[in-house]
């Protein structure tokens, strides 16, 4: 922890050398992008995308599960795609997925999540089950099949499903390679995951 305080303290003297970039995020935010991926630790969206402050509107889940629309009671994840689509106007929205997922792998793999109720309840909202080589700890083929299927959750949010019929939002399916740094995209004519 002692290296993140010390970074914290330190942070303000470093901003004070960009005075003009936080004057404009001061002014307000106007991404592009919402970025919705997984909470593991690894997978950092600003050094994936090489984005600035100010270009990225993260939610990030468990799993990088998109869980069903439901207006009552709203989700803070509803609440996050909402806000980016409807005030923020964001033109993209990524849904990265990214290998050895945790959350993936104790779907294919049926573990006992007895333990962590609230963790096995958030799972619940990934069906269907991801499917997968069970002895895989990259569990890429079920990643890649679980990112398509929070796509799919995604088009059935009113304000997404309203921008996408304007032709004013487009989704991206993206698997994220820890153990490369690789990046690979959904293309959805060949319906494959490809390099960037």
């Amino acid at each position: 922890m002692q290296p993140l305080i010390d970074h914290a303290r330190s942070y303000h003297r470093r901003s004070a050398e960009r005075p003009e970039e936080f004057d404009r995020l001061a002014q307000g935010q106007a991404p592009q992008v919402l970025f919705i991926t997984c909470s593991d630790s690894r997978v950092v969206p600003a050094l994936i995308t090489g984005a600035r402050p100010g270009e990225l509107f993260e939610l990030r889940t468990a799993g990088n599960i998109v869980p069903p629309y439901a207006s009552r009671p709203p989700t803070g994840e509803a609440a996050t795609v909402e806000y980016a689509v409807e005030v923020l106007g964001v033109a993209d929205i990524v849904v990265c997925g990214h290998s050895h997922c945790g959350a993936v792998g104790a779907l294919v793999r049926g573990d006992d999540l007895t333990a962590v109720p609230a963790v096995r309840d958030w799972f619940a909202h990934a069906a269907p089950r991801p499917e997968g080589p069970v002895g895989d700890p990259a569990v890429g083929g079920a990643v890649q099949n679980h990112v398509l299927t929070q796509l799919l959750r995604l088009r059935s949010y009113p304000c997404v499903e309203r921008r996408l019929a304007h032709g004013t939002l487009r989704m991206h399916g993206w698997y994220y390679e820890v153990h490369t740094g690789s990046v690979l995209a959904h293309d959805a004519r060949a319906d494959l995951f490809r390099a960037l």
